[in-house]
């Protein structure tokens, strides 16, 4: 059965190891329901009507499904027909981030599609396989499990750093590739060993490498640091109410905490390691598929000078948007003006 019940609050034992996230209900492995009935804290105030019951998968114009790709079970909302666009995520989201672009493309004639990452939303909590290349071969298996030779690519902030790697891995599988709010692997990996600035903006990522805290604190008081960062991390125009209850929910699915950190985690511990510093070398490889660099001016989070600079190793028609205002969520917070340059740039690379 599909994890896309209602998050229930940790309840982490004493002796709970750091590889079983401490949100995990006794005896329950990852990617298995807690068959637990308590309903999901709804944030609301006194006196307010009972809130709607809260799912993963919200109702919309759009279809739920799952599929198995690369030993796992990938949930998507998927809407239109037409050539293929996949949405990809970042942190703290999930797929409900696309919401306003997958109605846009499918009225424009795509078949849009938005996935859930291993280990968040709808999709399967595995014990291992967070790493860049497994995740962007996540993504690659989607495309092919979806009966698709090639895809248009769009991926936000983690979503947009694994866009970048499955467009230098599997590179007949990508046909445009968008990035948003996401350095190229390389430069980020520059900035966070020489660029003070980065290195302090990227202050939350630290905290992730202890173990055990960083799962607690997350989901601790209905998942309030979670709405902190989206609140923090956005520029004038804030994600609204309804979608930071949301991704504070969706944070709050037993294990969910603890796997979509994971990936942060590897790019620090790695980076010194034999497996980081091969990924590095590999990521020189030219990418070949047309890109489009989308980037919030007062990104708070992916300093504009990181990300700038991504079509150094871009073998293509390349293009650098920035927006000014515009914070971490440029999808979220600009909805009408990032979708109006996405449609232009799936429309020029259709063929």
């Amino acid at each position: 059965m599909p994890l896309d019940q209602k998050p229930v609050p940790a309840q982490p034992s004493a002796d709970s190891g750091p590889d079983s996230g401490p949100e995990l209900a006794p005896e329950q492995e990852p990617g298995q329901e807690t068959g637990q009935e308590t309903g999901p804290q709804t944030g609301q105030e006194p006196g307010q009507e009972p809130a709607e019951a809260w799912s993963i998968r919200q109702s919309g114009p759009w279809t739920h499904r799952d599929l198995a790709a690369n030993g796992a079970r990938f949930h998507i909302a998927e809407l239109g027909s037409g050539p293929l666009v996949l949405l990809v995520h970042g942190w703290p989201e999930y797929w409900w981030a696309w919401r306003h672009q997958l109605t846009a493309l499918a009225e424009a004639g795509y078949r849009a599609v938005a996935l859930d990452l291993r280990g968040i939303g709808g999709s399967d909590r595995t014990p291992r396989g967070y790493d860049p290349g497994n995740l962007a071969l996540d993504i690659t298996g989607v495309i092919r499990s979806l009966g698709e030779r090639r895809a248009h690519l769009v991926g936000h902030a983690s979503g947009g750093t694994l866009a970048w790697v499955a467009a230098v891995m599997r590179p007949s599988v990508i046909q445009s590739l968008t990035v948003v709010s996401a350095a190229h692997p390389r430069d980020l990996r520059r900035a966070l060993l020489t660029d003070r600035k980065q290195m302090a903006a990227f202050e939350h990522v630290l905290g992730f490498q202890r173990p055990w805290i960083p799962e607690r604190r997350l989901v601790a008081d209905d998942a309030a640091l979670v709405g902190r960062y989206l609140d923090e991390w956005t520029g004038p125009t804030r994600i609204d109410g309804t979608a930071v209850h949301a991704y504070r929910q969706a944070i709050q699915i037993p294990s969910t905490a603890h796997c979509s950190i994971e990936p942060y985690r590897w790019l620090l511990r790695s980076m010194a390691r034999p497996d980081g510093i091969q990924f590095a070398r590999r990521m020189k490889k030219p990418i070949t598929a047309p890109t489009l660099h989308v980037q919030g001016a007062a990104d708070p989070v992916l300093l504009s000078h990181t990300a700038l600079g991504g079509g150094e190793y871009v073998a293509a028609p390349y293009r650098w948007r920035l927006l000014p205002g515009v914070g971490h969520f440029p999808h979220e917070e600009a909805p009408e003006e990032f979708t109006a340059e996405l449609l232009d740039w799936v429309g020029r690379h259709k063929d």
